[in-house]
């Protein structure tokens, strides 16, 4: 019997409705030229509400969008103008950070309504989307951002969403779009950590948060201006994308959503990575990360909080699922050191450390080197790293300690951080087997991805009197034995 031809093959597997693992897409893809341009030139933030830049913003109808599915771009523009939507992937693209993809407008934009505030501190927009784009089947899955710009004056400003897909993959890269929105204050003071409770505590439920508006400049550690409509991609995620774009790595995104709705969206890869800050996670999300575990999947939680807060989705006004969050619960439950900024969490989940094989320790900001504990572990092959040798600045601003007693944890670094009021705490990563051969990795620190690269536009951070000093070839190669360990490369 003749052998089929791939065109063949392909016709056959997408009549299955499965879709071909393509292991060199992202190479192959980094190898098309890129673009400096995809950064803000101009922005303007407002007088009073800072954060916010009222002239040009906007937000997209998803979060998460596949090939064949149409997203919505809903704009707001001062004075009324055309406004051009410029769209680029992130990536490596040779060092240039972006490629541009599609160029949609100039479209006519007129103000949009700031929403009344409400139940919940709801800000929820209902903005007509001035553009639709379908996207086409031949974009790859990752991180894309609308760059807006308006013939009316300079300014300019972001609409980021991701682009997912089904096929397998070595790595699977949560985007921690949960977290982005938790902390998202537009249009003033409407984060998850606003409220109106007389005793100020900010870690409560009771508030709800909608993806229905636009992502204001990221309020805390990291004053960078990139930030405006891209949550913390930018800042805490984009660096270690960037790094696993340059060397070819075999990789796929997703957003905290994707896993909510899907175990297969993590089983159907080698290795499920969370990078930066991740620490808003609905209850099927958890229990969807643990069944991969125990299905084989290779796990680094390369970042630091992570799985803190039991987060349930919900509809929005117009019946879109999932566009709305809430913190409803800790997981672990409320400790009770914890209980000065806690209160009504009545969703209590497992304790997050039985995942990740630490959790959130108290004081849980601070600053501190990344110290090695364990130099014999085949994760610090090729490092020349000794016992107590440091990594300068690398833990902060929110970290993991105090492992869980997981057969075979095995701790790889410990040390201590400082907090600004120069309070101690202290951090432990870590790493244990799984069942199958998989291993679960605990970098314990936030900014992982800094040690890894600093794509065009990115800004160091500066928390608790401490920072990170940017790549470090040990980061590199303790990150490049776990991917090579895990994918097989």
């Amino acid at each position: 019997m003749p052998r089929p031809t791939r065109r063949q093959a392909l016709a056959a597997l997408a009549a299955t409705g499965a879709q071909p693992a393509r292991p060199k897409l992202i190479a192959e893809e980094n190898a098309r030229p890129g673009s400096t341009d995809w950064q803000l030139t101009y922005v303007k933030f407002d007088a009073a509400a800072k954060y916010r830049q009222s002239v040009l913003e906007g937000y997209g109808t998803r979060m998460s969008v596949k090939a064949g599915q149409e997203i919505g771009f809903c704009v707001s523009c001062v004075p009324a103008s055309a406004v051009t939507i410029d769209v680029y992937r992130l990536g490596y693209y040779g060092g240039a950070g972006g490629r541009l993809v599609r160029t949609l407008g100039p479209v006519n934009v007129t103000p949009q309504p700031v929403p009344p505030v409400g139940p919940a501190r709801l800000r929820e927009c209902r903005w007509e989307a001035c553009a639709k784009l379908t996207i086409p089947a031949d974009w790859p899955s990752g991180v894309y951002l609308g760059k807006l710009s308006a013939a009316a004056h300079r300014y300019q400003s972001y609409v980021i969403f991701v682009v997912t897909d089904d096929r397998p993959a070595d790595v699977l890269v949560q985007c921690s779009t949960n977290t982005w929105q938790a902390y998202n204050k537009w249009p003033d003071a409407h984060s998850l950590y606003d409220n109106d409770r007389p005793d100020r505590r900010p870690l409560v439920s009771g508030v709800r948060a909608s993806f229905d508006r636009p992502f204001a400049r990221y309020p805390q550690v990291s004053d960078n201006p990139l930030s405006l409509g891209t949550g913390e991609f930018l800042l805490f995620e984009f660096p270690f994308s960037y790094w696993l774009e340059k060397h070819g790595y075999d990789v796929t995104y997703c957003t905290n959503e994707d896993v909510h709705s899907s175990l297969e969206t993590v089983t159907r890869r080698k290795a499920f990575l969370s990078i930066g800050h991740d620490e808003y996670w609905s209850r099927p999300q958890f229990d969807h990360v643990s069944e991969a575990v125990r299905r084989g999947v290779n796990v680094g939680f390369f970042s630091g909080n992570a799985v803190c807060f039991v987060t349930p989705f919900s509809p929005g006004s117009d019946g879109r699922p999932n566009r709305i969050i809430e913190r409803r619960g800790r997981y672990g439950g409320v400790r009770p050191e914890e209980e000065k900024w806690m209160a009504d969490l009545p969703e209590p989940g497992p304790d997050e450390a039985t995942l990740i094989g630490a959790r959130t320790v108290i004081p849980f900001n601070g600053s501190g080197d990344w110290v090695c504990a364990k130099p014999d572990h085949w994760a610090f092959a090729g490092t020349g790293m000794k016992a107590g040798d440091r990594i300068p600045g690398l833990v902060g601003w929110e970290h993991h300690g105090n492992p869980a007693p997981i057969p075979g944890l095995e701790v790889l670094a410990a040390g201590k951080t400082w907090n600004g009021a120069e309070q101690e705490s202290h951090y432990e990563a870590t790493i244990y087997p799984g069942p199958r051969g998989n291993t679960v990795f605990n970098a314990a620190t936030i900014f992982w991805a800094q040690g890894l690269a600093s794509p065009p536009g990115h800004w160091l951070p500066f928390v608790h009197n401490g920072r990170p000093h940017g790549p470090d070839p040990r980061v590199e190669r303790i990150t490049h034995n776990l991917l090579r360990r895990w994918t097989g490369a």
